[in-house]
């Protein structure tokens, strides 16, 4: 069965939204990846992150989220490259600036990816956030 890039993006934020960490996770990244965060409110110095940092990155964020959702809602896909306009909302486990714990914090994010071998080789995110 052949899989598009989208339909693997899609099984991505799947993958997330039910939590997946270490192993589960990583077998959506190329060894190689790389992951930019831009600037945003929550990381404002942006980030530049590799495999191993993007799997401590999800542990920490067990901690602090009880549930995500990720609802894809513009693609463009060209060759390799897939750019994705991505609402993502998320339940807290901790209270974060003004959101209590059980609080929803939501954001719109600009997602873009590349893929080599079938799987993720760069991650560039561009997160605006709502007020919090």
């Amino acid at each position: 069965m052949s899989t598009t890039n989208l339909d693997f993006a899609r099984r991505y934020f799947r993958a997330i939204e039910q939590g997946a960490t270490g192993e589960a996770l990583a077998a959506f990244f190329h060894p190689e990846v790389t992951q930019v965060e831009y600037p945003n409110r929550l990381v404002p110095a942006g980030a530049t992150r590799d495999l191993r940092a993007l799997l401590e990155g999800a542990e920490r964020g067990q901690k602090v989220v009880a549930s995500q959702r990720y609802e894809v809602r513009h693609t463009v896909e060209q060759g390799d490259s897939l750019a994705l306009e991505v609402a993502w909302s998320a339940t807290l486990k901790v209270p974060v600036g003004s959101l209590p714990a059980g609080g929803t914090m939501r954001a719109s994010f600009g997602v873009f990816l590349t893929f080599r071998e079938g799987r993720i080789l760069s991650q560039h995110n561009y997160d605006c956030f709502e007020p919090f």
